[in-house]
């Protein structure tokens, strides 16, 4: 069934997206997670304390993090899966932890600006999507720029989340991504961080692996 559900979400995903309309409304289920750990941040993460503590609240941030994003999940696929077409319509709500179509949306935009607008239009889109510094790209930079962003992103955004899908349904592809998420968010090495979000970017790391290798 979850190979199934896989299929069926890439699908959805590849046709539909994930609507504007819908994230005004309601927001996004990666931004949702991004509140849950920004308040786990918040009220566990205490600068200045004893390293040791940071790790383990970290751990305990993590944890939590895990089990009400996993039940969530659960909760939505148990309830789904006991209507008639069940499957089909759990493929919706999975397809929203897909990033295919807005991975070729933001590279495409790229490709239409470098030929709408020129160099300086491609510049513009490409700093969208990359960190560096874009000023000083030619049209071969920004165009290179763009293609190893949706490299960089494939794995993660598309592969690993299908993946763990397969592997264990709705609860798996978003507890995935509420780890991947963490690690953007807190498993960086600054003095906020290095300590809290351990805990995160070593499990992202683990988490990753598997799809790193298939991508």
């Amino acid at each position: 069934m979850t190979a199934i559900l896989t299929l069926l979400a890439l699908l959805f995903e590849a046709m539909f997206g994930y609507p504007d309309r819908l994230t005004r409304a309601v927001g996004h289920p990666v931004t949702w997670m991004g509140w849950l750990i920004s308040a786990l941040d918040r009220g566990l993460n205490r600068a200045g304390g004893d390293p040791a503590v940071r790790k383990a609240a970290g751990v305990v941030s993590l944890l939590v993090l895990i089990v009400i994003v996993g039940a969530a999940a659960f909760l939505i696929e148990h309830s789904l899966l006991l209507l008639p077409f069940g499957v089909i319509l759990l493929a919706i709500p999975a397809s929203s932890l897909l990033a295919q179509r807005s991975l070729y949306a933001h590279v495409e935009r790229v490709a239409a600006a470098l030929e709408s607008s020129g160099l300086q239009g491609g510049r513009e889109a490409v700093s969208h999507i990359v960190g560096r510094d874009t000023a000083e790209l030619d049209e071969a930079g920004v165009a290179r720029a763009a293609i190893e962003s949706l490299a960089e992103n494939f794995s993660d955004g598309v592969v690993a989340s299908a993946l763990w899908m397969v592997v264990a349904g709705l609860p798996g592809a978003a507890i995935y991504k509420a780890i991947n998420t963490a690690d953007s968010m807190i498993g960086h090495r600054t003095a906020r961080h290095e300590d809290f979000g351990r805990a995160s970017a070593r499990l992202d790391d683990l988490v990753n692996l598997p799809a790193s290798r298939l991508a």
